[in-house]
């Protein structure tokens, strides 16, 4: 079975005594047995990059002293062979990287999660202990704080994301088992994927990659062929725990904008408009003769959101088209806030431009006749449940 797999590694200290140096950290979540390779890194990538940008050698030494190694600790209920009920140590593993010289560190959300000691390991050797500015579990993300001097800094620079392209060559830095600042290099290999963050909401416009990551990567960065930052590795996409060459990156467009917001407040607000849609089908359109312009179809609206507080309405009877189960009965959306959308990205993209307490006119068909219906948004939840 194919899975997402973030890529924070963790080690239970409890009950067995934790091995020393990489291996401390080859174990996967699953309990499964890592073998690691000590491999050369940078030293063993072509001296030549093909587009005409920096050599990956380039890349790793501008850009590896500002990446760091990010240990956690923190305690895991567990019970003994008796029932006993107690805490067990456990220590995680990742990556970040420097966004500036005041000491700020970008990482991933789930390598944090839950920490009562966050320890970060630059490349000169020092280690300082990190407070956390902020995070957000929706795009697993997470701004740290630790105290050095501007010197001992080496900020890394956000690139645009939006201007990447399926092909761009990339190098990702981090440290994979506790392998300190591992470059590995690839290709962009697709663009605007979709994965599932901690919380179980989506992650929009995420970059695919082939260069190899692995767990304890989490956090790192994934740079373009002028050293920027174009993303956050979070995610591997796997059947056996281990690197296949499917990699995912919160894009630094994202990155931007989030980490703005946690340095301002420690917080990301989120309008949420609050239903479950599925974009209509061409079958489903001329099978129950749905108007042509209708773009996705209200299948459920969350109770007390606001739609439900607007008047939407979810639907009531389930079909299956080519395969598909749908549920009729409900609100068709056509436009939100002015402009068309046909897909759920276009309408999170929409909602992404507003904050909770702003309004917005959505287009709806219902018993067949067009409709304007004005919402009020909300507050995103801390997960889809509620």
């Amino acid at each position: 079975m194919t899975q997402l797999v973030a890529l924070a590694a963790v080690a239970l200290l409890g009950g067995v005594a934790a091995l020393g140096g990489a291996a401390a950290f080859g174990a996967f979540d699953d309990g499964g047995t890592t073998t690691v390779v000590e491999t050369q890194g940078a030293s063993a990538a072509p001296a030549v990059s093909r587009s005409g940008g920096l050599t990956i050698n380039e890349i790793y030494r501008r850009s590896a002293p500002g990446v760091v190694q990010i240990n956690t600790r923190s305690q895991a209920p567990a019970s003994d062979a008796f029932g006993q009920f107690g805490e067990i140590p456990q220590q995680a593993l990742g990556s970040g990287f420097v966004i500036d010289r005041e000491g700020h560190i970008v990482t991933n959300f789930h390598v944090i999660d839950g920490a009562d000691q966050i320890d970060v390991s630059f490349s000169n050797q020092d280690t300082l202990k990190a407070t956390v500015v902020g995070s957000d579990p929706s795009t697993d993300l997470a701004v740290l704080k630790v105290d050095a001097g501007s010197r001992a800094l080496t900020p890394l620079r956000l690139g645009d994301s939006d201007r990447v392209q399926v092909g761009d060559e990339v190098v990702a830095i981090g440290n994979p088992f506790g392998l300190e600042r591992t470059a590995t290099a690839g290709i962009v290999s697709a663009l605007q994927r979709a994965v599932t963050a901690p919380n179980g909401f989506s992650i929009d416009h995420v970059i695919q990659t082939d260069a190899p990551i692995n767990q304890g990567n989490s956090g790192g960065p994934l740079l373009n062929s002028a050293g920027e930052v174009i993303g956050v590795n979070s995610q591997i996409e796997t059947r056996s725990g281990g690197n296949v060459g499917i990699g995912f990156a919160v894009p630094s467009n994202t990155v931007q904008s989030v980490v703005a917001q946690l340095l301002r407040s420690g917080r990301v607000d989120r309008a949420y408009l609050g239903i479950y849609t599925r974009p209509v089908s061409a079958d489903l359109a001329r099978l129950f003769r749905l108007p042509v312009d209708a773009g996705l179809l209200v299948e459920s609206v969350a109770p007390k959101s606001a739609a439900a507080e607007a008047g939407l309405h979810g639907g009531n009877d389930q079909v299956i088209v080519s395969g598909e189960s749908y549920r009729l009965g409900g609100d068709l959306l056509v436009a939100a806030d002015g402009r068309r959308v046909a897909g759920v990205e276009e309408l999170r993209d929409i909602l992404a431009g507003h904050k909770p307490g702003d309004t917005i006119d959505l287009e709806v068909y219902r018993d067949g006749a067009k409709r304007t219906v004005t919402v009020e948004l909300g507050r995103q939840p801390s997960s889809p449940r509620g």
